[in-house]
């Protein structure tokens, strides 16, 4: 059994409420205001800002992948679709040569659709849309499009954490499952890594917006993801990214069942050497640290690689 038995949220969107949405997303960008950066430009005509992507989406690539939380991955594959560029700018980034330098291709909603339509044909349990929150209108516009040729799949909101409400608003109904980070707990050090302002009061806001819409991770007699919230944690070197009161809000102001992946995946790429803080891998006790925060705080729906 795959996803394609499930019914998506969308089956309770009218034609029309859809469309809508698509159009209300669409106006956004001619004076960009899709994410928390505001740059407004107008990329209707093509203009870029800070994530130097106009008027339509670029895809690195797609295809099942099974590397993906186990819920979500499966024994077929979770469909994921790489988008190019993003609204953070991390400098530890493990695939900066997708976010930071924009490898890819330019896509259609029409080829954007059929991407998806693709990967339901292929067996995928849903579609994971890995760094959206700077193409949400050419999601939508795609999802449409792609939903009037019955792709029935879950979707997946693979993201940063950096993400406007008005904008994961127009989501509503139409996102099963949001994937986003929740990267630090201390604006400075987001600002110093990420080069983003206010990331914590913005992220903490749109795990909320989130959890409102689809609650607790909800899987299916097979233990695949049908709908919910998944949150991710990176672990960093020497606890900077505030493991412990990440852990705490989440507990105390989201929900006791939230699924928690606390990851130990760090390691210096892309420009990290630049930071001998952060210019190593984490070791056992950080994460063994971590693991046991999220137990006394009664989170016991978590996985790691221990």
């Amino acid at each position: 059994m795959n996803g394609v038995s499930y019914p998506s949220n969308r089956r309770n969107l009218s034609t029309n409420e859809f469309s809508e949405r698509v159009n209300q997303a669409l106006d956004k960008l001619e004076k960009c205001c899709i994410c928390p950066l505001d740059c407004g430009v107008n990329r209707l005509e093509n203009k870029k800002g800070v994530c130097l992507t106009g008027r339509h989406a670029q895809i690195s690539s797609f295809g099942p992948h099974h590397g993906e939380e186990k819920p979500l991955s499966g024994w077929c594959g979770s469909g994921t679709i790489f988008f190019s560029r993003c609204n953070l700018h991390c400098v530890f980034c493990q695939n900066a040569d997708i976010s930071q330098e924009g490898f890819g291709k330019e896509v259609t909603a029409d080829e954007l659709s059929e991407i998806m339509l693709d990967l339901q044909r292929m067996g995928c349990h849903n579609i994971n849309l890995v760094s959206p929150s700077h193409v949400v209108p050419q999601i939508l516009e795609a999802i449409f499009l792609a939903s009037q040729k019955e792709l029935s799949l879950p979707i997946v909101y693979n993201c940063g954490g950096y993400d406007s409400i008005e904008t994961l608003k127009l989501l509503d109904g139409v996102v099963d499952i949001y994937m986003p980070d929740m990267k630090y707990a201390d604006e400075k050090i987001a600002k110093k890594y990420s080069r983003v302002p206010n990331y914590p009061t913005i992220n903490q806001a749109a795990v909320l917006e989130m959890y409102r819409q689809v609650g607790d991770l909800v899987m299916d007699e097979n233990g695949i993801a049908v709908k919910g919230l998944l949150v991710r944690h990176l672990i960093m070197p020497n606890g900077i990214a505030g493991t412990e009161k990440v852990i705490h809000f989440l507990a105390e102001k989201v929900s006791r069942n939230v699924y928690l992946n606390l990851m130990d995946q760090f390691w210096p790429a892309y420009q990290a050497a630049r930071y001998p803080e952060i210019n190593r891998s984490i070791n056992q006790s950080e994460m063994k640290k971590a693991i046991d925060v999220s137990r006394q705080l009664g989170i016991q729906r978590f996985s790691t690689s221990l």
